[in-house]
C-alpha cells in the first residue's frame, strides 16, 4: 500500500498511548469499546451492527453535539492482530466508501504508537475532508481513544 500514500491523497495521525498494544488493539475490535471512544470530542456512537473480521462490517451512526446524525460503514479489509487493521469507510451502506484506512500499531515497550492514515482517491476529496474539521477530529478521537485505555487499565481491564 505504500506505493498509493501520496502525500497529496492523504492524512495521518500518530500519537504515543502508555497502554500495551495488545489492549489498545483490542479497544479497535469490539464494538462496546469502539462506541465508548471512537470519533471527534463531543460525539457519541450507537453502533448497529458489527463483524471484525476480513470482509466484516462495522455499521453505526455517529451522533453530533448539534444533534446531527453521520450514519457510518467500515468494512475490513485486512486484520494482522495486533499490529495493523485496514479497511474501507463509507456514509451510508449504499454509498461506495469515502476512503481507505490504515491503522498500524507498533510495540514500544509497553507502550503503544499508533498511526492511523486516511486514504483518498483524489487530492479534492482529501481537502473536502480537511474543511470538515477531520484533521482536528482524528487528533481528538485519539486523545480519546488514550483516555479511555488508561482509564481502562486504571481499572484492571
Amino acid at each position: 500500500m505504500s506505493a498509493e500514500l501520496d502525500p497529496s491523497k492523504i492524512f495521518r495521525f500518530d500519537r504515543t498511548i502508555p497502554a500495551p498494544r495488545a489492549l489498545v488493539f483490542e479497544a479497535f475490535s469490539d464494538a462496546t469499546h469502539l462506541d465508548a471512544w471512537w470519533g471527534p470530542d463531543g460525539f457519541a456512537n450507537e453502533t448497529h451492527e458489527m463483524d471484525f473480521s476480513v470482509g466484516g462490517l462495522w455499521r453505526y451512526t455517529m451522533h453530533g453535539p448539534d444533534g446531527k446524525v453521520w450514519p457510518n460503514w467500515i468494512r475490513y479489509t485486512e486484520i494482522s492482530r495486533p499490529a495493523r487493521i485496514a479497511y474501507d469507510h463509507g456514509g451510508e451502506l449504499s454509498e461506495p466508501a469515502h476512503f481507505r484506512g490504515l491503522i498500524q500499531f507498533e510495540d514500544l515497550d509497553g507502550q503503544t504508537r499508533i498511526s492511523m492514515v486516511l486514504i483518498f482517491d483524489t487530492t479534492e476529496a482529501r481537502d473536502a475532508t480537511i474543511k470538515y474539521g477531520a484533521v482536528d477530529g482524528g487528533r481528538q478521537t485519539l486523545a480519546k481513544l488514550e483516555a479511555y485505555v488508561v482509564g481502562l487499565q486504571q481499572r484492571g481491564g
